[in-house]
């Protein structure tokens, strides 16, 4: 899926709503005049002054202006959709609208490293303002944390090595590790779907990716976007099932009851897809991973989905 064509982005500047300060242009970590957050950052500054009905805490919209200074929970090892550069500064796809949206906000994004198992925790304890990790919204999740509108489409997908491709999970038994990072969507469809299966839990995709790599699993089961892009940059592995399970999206996500904030984002993304942008986002970070075919596939604009 490599050297296709990118596609011409479509670029109309609007008025964006909610309060938003509207900011022209955008890029990625290491071009963003208004992103701070190097590797390896793991506290969030400023500190949430309101708790919400079950304990969580939480800054609303105002605060967050006040401090200049948004904190955004995003991957540091996902590439192409949240990674450090040899550089230090973080980019990919997340990261591309997370400029943007603090550029829009006028203040500050704040980048603070997360992992799948402490998305939902680093929200609750006002770790993060904001989680932009390449969330799955799913209904389990939605009774702890509240997601804004969505802006890509995903599901699962199996990867394992070319010369013993995976094609069907019942053909594995308890013999058959496969591998999962522990906290995703892909561990909890394989509990409820396949109990017999053996899972290697990982809590990271860098560990996840090695442990393939060195063989400790006979497949890889994880967002069929990250397994797509690993087959694509790693010889010897195939995508022998491409779509598996049921077809989600993903979306920010913000600690409930931070009503204000969810409004924010909402209104964001309304307006970001009046531009086409998360199109522009795919080509700047994604095309060269996945190709032009897949970019309407995965995009999606205004929170719409089909």
């Amino acid at each position: 899926m490599k050297n296709f064509k990118k596609l011409t982005a479509i670029g109309a500047a609007v008025a964006l709503t909610l309060g938003l300060t509207a900011c022209g242009g955008s890029g990625g970590a290491a071009a963003s005049a208004g992103s701070t957050g190097a590797a390896g950052t793991e506290l969030a500054s400023g500190s949430a002054e309101n708790t919400s009905k079950s304990g969580q805490v939480f800054r609303t919209l105002d605060e967050i202006k006040e401090s200049g200074e948004i904190n955004i929970g995003v991957f540091s090892d996902k590439s192409p959709f949240g990674y450090v550069d040899e550089n230090g500064d973080y980019q990919g796809y997340d990261i591309y609208f997370a400029d943007r949206l603090a550029k829009d906000l006028g203040v500050k994004a704040n980048y603070v490293s997360t992992e799948a198992a402490n998305r939902i925790e680093y929200l609750q304890t006002g770790k993060v303002d904001v989680i932009l990790a390449n969330f799955t919204v799913t209904d389990e999740r939605k009774e702890e944390v509240d997601f804004a509108l969505p802006y890509m489409n995903v599901s699962l997908g199996v990867v394992s090595p070319s010369d013993k491709v995976v094609k069907s999970l019942d053909d594995l038994t308890a013999d058959d590790p496969v591998i999962v990072i522990s906290g995703t969507t892909a561990e909890t469809y394989l509990i409820e779907n396949y109990p017999n299966l053996t899972l290697q839990k990982y809590d990271t995709y860098a560990n996840a990716k090695n442990a393939l790599e060195n063989g400790n699993g006979v497949a890889w089961v994880n967002d069929n976007t990250e397994v797509l892009a690993f087959a694509s940059e790693n010889d010897g592995y195939e995508v022998g099932i491409a779509t598996l399970g049921s077809k989600d999206t993903i979306a920010p996500a913000v600690t409930k009851e931070n009503q204000t904030l969810l409004d924010a984002i909402n209104g964001e993304i309304k307006s970001l897809g009046e531009e086409q942008f998360f199109h522009k986002d795919y080509e700047e970070t994604l095309v060269d991973t996945y190709g032009a075919d897949y970019e309407d596939e995965l995009v999606v604009e205004g929170g719409v989905t089909e």
